[in-house]
């Protein structure tokens, strides 16, 4: 079952600062990757599976931010 970036990192022993060296990411991407804020696109996927010696199907990249509706209740 694939798992996130953040328990790879948690397994392996990785910091954000060594990840970011390592897959030559943007750190703020990087970051917000790891949050769950951000689909990462194909190459970003290959980079940072890449730092794990793993393929991009093997990791999981959902986002787990909530989404939430922005709408209101219309006019009063």
């Amino acid at each position: 079952m694939p798992v996130s970036v953040a328990e790879l990192c948690e397994q392996k022993e990785i910091s954000v600062d060594q990840l970011v060296d390592r897959c030559g990411l943007e750190p703020d991407r990087v970051r917000a990757i790891l949050l769950g804020r951000w689909t990462p696109s194909p190459d970003e996927r290959r980079k940072i599976a890449a730092v794990f010696d793993l393929v991009p199907d093997d990791i999981s990249w959902g986002h787990k931010t909530p989404i939430q509706h922005l709408y209101g209740h219309g006019p009063g």
